[in-house]
């Protein structure tokens, strides 16, 4: 592998390939809160299943039952958006590479770049579409004084 030692090369590979880490910034924090969300989601589901193995109020045990299925679904999304985010960060990894090594050395990959930051944006977008879909799932189970609401005025 051949390198350029001219500094204004490197320095305008390291430039290149600079820019996308803003996206992983957006990527970290996004993990950070998707993996809080599964946390909630993990202890909601074992409180639920410990009530239910004890058969706390079998009055309640459809209902806990269907939150159940429904923290499942949640949880599959959650899982399904840190999944889609981490091959994201590491497509967006992988162009920085391919930027700085294409600026760098004499291959002629820079296309390479082009194709592995438009998976990593594909990523992104398909984890933020996961995440949406586990919102609105998250929302279902609130009633807020809605018939059959179990609170009490």
């Amino acid at each position: 592998m051949a390198l350029f030692v001219d500094s204004g090369t490197v320095t305008h590979g390291i430039q290149l390939a600079v820019a996308p880490v803003f996206l992983l910034t957006a990527v970290s924090g996004m993990i950070g809160a998707v993996a809080g969300r599964l946390s909630r989601i993990i202890d909601r589901g074992r409180v639920l299943e410990e009530k239910l193995r004890l058969n706390a109020e079998p009055v309640l045990a459809p209902q806990w039952t269907a939150e159940l299925a429904m923290l499942r679904t949640r949880g599959k999304l959650a899982n399904s958006t840190i999944g889609l985010l981490t091959l994201c960060a590491f497509m967006i990894g992988l162009t920085i590479v391919i930027l700085f090594l294409g600026e760098t050395t004499v291959f002629q990959i820079e296309r390479l770049a082009i194709y592995a930051f438009l998976a990593g944006v594909s990523c992104f977008m398909a984890a933020l579409c996961c995440f949406f879909a586990e919102t609105l799932l998250a929302t279902r189970v609130l009633k807020f004084g809605q018939p059959g609401d179990w609170t009490s005025d």
